[in-house]
């Protein structure tokens, strides 16, 4: 097991939320952070937290320049990036049918391009160096499609489904990837940073869609996870010498998961007859 103190993090989104809560907590204990951030007016106040070893770095995932500029700050400032948390990111309420081009666009383009373009931006380091940790944040929603989050699922599954091939990808070059299914926790998520399909259509008002609007809406400050103790399982996995492939934050992840297990099962095993029936 490896210690905190002795590690050099590259944090996508530390404004708020689940990204601030990781990056004080490593700055706290000695680590170093570079942490991206949107808004320059906030990068002095960032660097304050611990002044040497928290580095802002300006980015917007979906600019690709950003990205890369950014992302060599970050390892010519520290030398080297150990870990990698891709943690930045945003949801979209709404039905499937209510969701623009442009809506589904960009939700695709933060929640998973954005994730690709760092993610090969440091890969050609950490491959030099022939170690690193790269951490997907996906969530609940990624793992099992959510009635009034579908186009939000769909980016952060493909983020889990990356993952697990990246990690068959780069496990031969010294290199491990976790991917986090995080349950819900009280951050901006389900606040400010939560963004509603322009359209909203009155079929599905009574739907479970639509009824997930009012269940978001309400949800802002009784979300039943605690950031702070995400940050904390984190940094476990971080020290690990063996970090799992897959990582659930919080009961309600973990019971997503279950659930979704246990329902495939069920489906496979009613219909195995006709599944292998297509055999020559």
């Amino acid at each position: 097991m490896t210690n905190i103190e002795t590690k050099k993090v590259l944090i996508t989104g530390v404004s708020s939320g689940l990204g601030r809560a990781l990056a004080q907590k490593i700055l706290e204990r000695g680590g170093c952070v570079a942490g991206t951030l949107r808004d320059k007016s906030q990068m002095s106040e960032f660097e304050a937290l611990a002044p040497g070893r928290a580095v802002a770095v300006e980015m917007d995932i979906t600019n690709p320049e950003q990205v890369k500029v950014g992302v060599e700050k970050a390892i010519t400032t520290f030398g080297q990036i150990d870990v990698l948390a891709n943690n930045a990111g945003h949801g979209l309420v709404g039905a499937i049918e209510e969701t623009s081009d442009l809506e589904a666009q960009r939700m695709l383009d933060t929640n998973f391009l954005g994730n690709l373009r760092v993610t090969r931006a440091i890969l050609p380091q950490m491959r030099q160096q022939k170690s690193g940790h790269i951490i997907n944040y996906s969530a609940i929603g990624g793992f099992t499609g959510f009635p009034g989050l579908g186009v939000y699922s769909a980016a952060k599954a493909a983020v889990d489904i990356m993952g697990e091939a990246l990690a068959a990808e780069v496990k031969p070059l010294g290199i491990n990837v976790t991917i986090l299914t995080v349950g819900i926790f009280r951050t901006d998520f389900a606040g400010r940073s939560l963004q509603h399909t322009e359209q909203v259509l009155d079929d599905y008002q009574e739907t479970p869609a639509g009824k997930f609007r009012g269940f978001i809406d309400n949800l802002s400050g009784n979300q039943p996870n605690d950031p702070e103790l995400a940050a904390e399982a984190i940094i476990k996995l971080i020290e690990s010498d063996k970090p799992p492939l897959h990582l659930a934050l919080g009961n309600d992840a973990i019971k997503t998961i279950q659930d979704k297990i246990e329902r495939l099962q069920q489906d496979v095993r009613a219909w195995q007859e006709v599944s292998a029936s297509t055999a020559y």
